[in-house]
């Protein structure tokens, strides 16, 4: 960490480094104000976190906005705390401790710049995520803000709205150099993946290395997809060999994956990071109980309330949206048929050119109802009010998963398996790759970055308006970026990218270039979201992570609903029916035990390619003996 920035002397603090802002309501109670920065900057052992912390601008008309930071004792400790992963100077990784912290790489001196920014706001995230209420009963000054002994202070005065926001500052300097490498350039190069995580944190880290990595393994496909489409339009002898070779690149690129992600955590410290007790997640309500586990207070809520909700609202809504997706591919097949008639009676280029209109319009409605459903799946599994974190968004990765599977998808297995039409098939997939891919970028990073660079503009002038004694860049930039758009996560992200695998898995069999297509759209989502990580949104807290979670497990359900699609479709195709046009009955069974085969190919391949390269499972064994020859040695003193 690196000291500049140097604020007001005056009886708040001495000098330190602003790395988290804090945003209370305008019209916040005094006393209310004054007891949450006591709490923030007492002594641990008096309940507080021990962090530094001052008003952003001293004055009687300032906004409530606070700074806070810490000394690099303290956040070495926190990373203690946490159980950060550092790599030890004899190469190997092991969990920070403060008392050996000099046996550690890269420490010099008092350590100041051993841990990186993004790490030293997430121990402030951490403290100030875990500042508990000890003898109070409610906030001051507000007597419906209860509190009880271990409830979390941050979370209740957010729900509260006496707490309006908690966001990171970017580091200009190092933000300005890591936007030259990543996007301002445009190379044909790797992604500094090392850089991004050393930024944002392992979650953002991973989620680009995934991107990467994805566009990658899409290149053989495109490649050996151009003389497919070309010159072997319909030769379905030779379309088996390449279904054969997509469902085999499907498993095998999840695994290599999973070897390549296991490498890099390692690497990255967290993939031997502990996981901690999972606290209740912040908009969890209910009557006042004791957990059975740790014995501390916190609210709880009937398991049984929860299911009702889900089989009796959440379920039943769930089942209206995909009747109604289906009701609206429907009335896009009645377009397309009436396109098609009247291109057969005109016989003119704007006939011809009319036929793409439904696709387009199609297209663009289930982009409009995948948003609007999103925002229905958050209020649902809200309101089911699931106790974890981790339980809450695997309800709702469920919800939007199992909708978006059928608006995009619904249509295309329609036309494959009812109406049979290939040629069609083969429009409507390139029509919706190409459709969403130009509203994805427009919406995602286009339209926010006008809409942000104007904002800008009228809050600079704004600030210059303002005639304080403090440092006018640091006040400038505060202002800037708390009116920025909080990152809401990697979840429309990777649910884009899950789309995109679907695509080219279930269907370039019969439409080979679905794959140049997304190598072309994963290219400018590169650029793009580098463009809104660094420019649009506000700098999200770091979060470790050593995998992309429950993402894997949807990656490798759609692999083997492709396994099926593809060998229906190749069952369906003029050259095999030919093949057994006395009885179809063989035909199914003939697609039925290649499906079967290709399965266990499938199988096969996932359990013998291991998920952890062999260095690395040797360092974690050793590490594990390690660890269970200290206990050992610690219980016979």
């Amino acid at each position: 960490m690196k000291r500049g920035w140097v604020t007001e002397k005056n009886h708040w603090e001495t000098e330190f480094k602003p790395l988290v802002v804090i945003e209370l309501a305008k019209d916040v109670n005094e006393e209310a104000k004054k007891w949450f920065v006591k709490k923030i900057t007492d002594k641990k052992k008096d309940g507080g976190t021990q962090l530094l912390m001052k008003p952003l601008v001293i004055s009687e008309e300032a906004d409530n906005i606070y700074v806070v930071g810490a000394s690099t004792r303290r956040l070495l400790l926190g990373a203690e705390a946490i159980g950060f992963v550092k790599e030890s100077a004899d190469g190997t990784m092991r969990p920070f401790l403060y008392s050996n912290r000099t046996d550690y790489k890269n420490f010099i001196g008092d350590g100041e710049d051993f841990l990186s920014m993004a790490e030293c706001q997430f121990i402030i995230k951490h403290e100030l995520d875990n500042l508990r209420a000890q003898d109070e009963t409610n906030i001051p000054g507000y007597p419906q803000a209860k509190l009880y002994p271990g409830k979390s202070i941050v979370r209740r005065m957010k729900t509260s709205r006496i707490l309006i926001q908690i966001f990171p500052l970017h580091d200009k300097e190092e933000l300005k150099r890591l936007s030259f490498h990543w996007y301002r350039q445009i190379k044909f190069a790797y992604q500094p993946i090392d850089k991004i995580r050393h930024y944002f944190g392992d979650t953002i880290g991973l989620y680009f290395g995934f991107l990467e990595y994805f566009t990658l393994a899409l290149i053989p496909m495109a490649l050996i997809g151009i003389p497919y489409y070309f010159f072997a339009w319909e030769d379905y002898d030779k379309y088996v060999i390449f279904a054969t070779f997509n469902l085999v690149w499907s498993t095998v690129i999840l695994e290599v994956w999973k070897r390549y992600c296991s490498t890099m955590t390692y690497r990255w410290g967290t993939l031997l990071m502990k996981r901690e007790f999972e606290e209740p997640r912040p908009g969890f309500h209910g009557v006042l109980g004791i957990n059975p586990v740790t014995g501390k207070k916190e609210p709880t809520y009937s398991s049984l309330k929860r299911q009702l909700r889900i089989y009796l609202v959440s379920v039943p809504f769930v089942c209206l949206s995909l009747y109604f997706a289906i009701y609206v591919m429907m009335i896009y097949f009645d377009l397309e048929n009436w396109a098609i008639r009247y291109d057969h009676e005109q016989q003119s280029t704007f006939s011809s050119l009319l036929l793409f209109v439904p696709s387009i319009i199609y297209a663009v409605v289930i982009e409009i109802m995948n948003r609007i459903y999103r925002f229905a799946a958050e209020f649902l599994t809200n309101y089911e009010n699931h106790r974890l974190e981790s339980s809450h968004q695997n309800h709702l990765v469920l919800k939007v998963l199992v909708f978006n599977i059928v608006n995009c998808f619904a249509s295309l297995f329609y036309i494959a398996f009812v109406m049979c039409d290939l040629k069609l098939l083969r429009q409507s997939l390139a029509t919706l790759l190409i459709t969403s891919q130009i509203l994805n970028q427009f919406v995602e990073a286009l339209l926010p970055y006008w809409m942000q660079k104007r904002q800008n503009k009228q809050i600079r002038n704004k600030v210059k308006s303002l005639k304080v004694d403090t440092e006018f860049s640091l006040l400038e930039q505060v202002h800037l970026e708390k009116e920025m758009d909080a990152y809401l996560g990697t979840f429309d992200d990777y649910l884009e990218l899950f789309l995109l695998f679907g695509y080219v898995s279930l269907f370039s069999c019969v439409y080979p270039l679905a794959a140049l297509l997304a190598v072309l759209n994963n290219v400018t989502e590169l650029y793009s979201d580098a463009l809104k990580m660094c420019r649009v949104f506000k700098r999200p807290f770091a979060e470790p992570s050593a995998s992309i979670g429950v993402w894997m497990l949807a990656f490798e359900t759609m692999g083997i609903i492709a396994v099926v699609t593809n060998c229906a479709l190749l069952g369906m195709s003029p050259q095999v029916n030919s093949m057994f046009q006395d009885s179809k009955v063989d035909l199914f069974l003939t697609v039925a035990a290649i499906e079967h085969a290709l399965l266990a190919l499938k199988f096969i391949l996932a359990f013998v390619i291991p998920n952890k390269p062999y260095d690395i499972r040797i360092k974690l064994a050793r590490l594990e003996f390690e660890s269970m020859e200290a206990l050992k040695q610690k219980q016979l003193q």
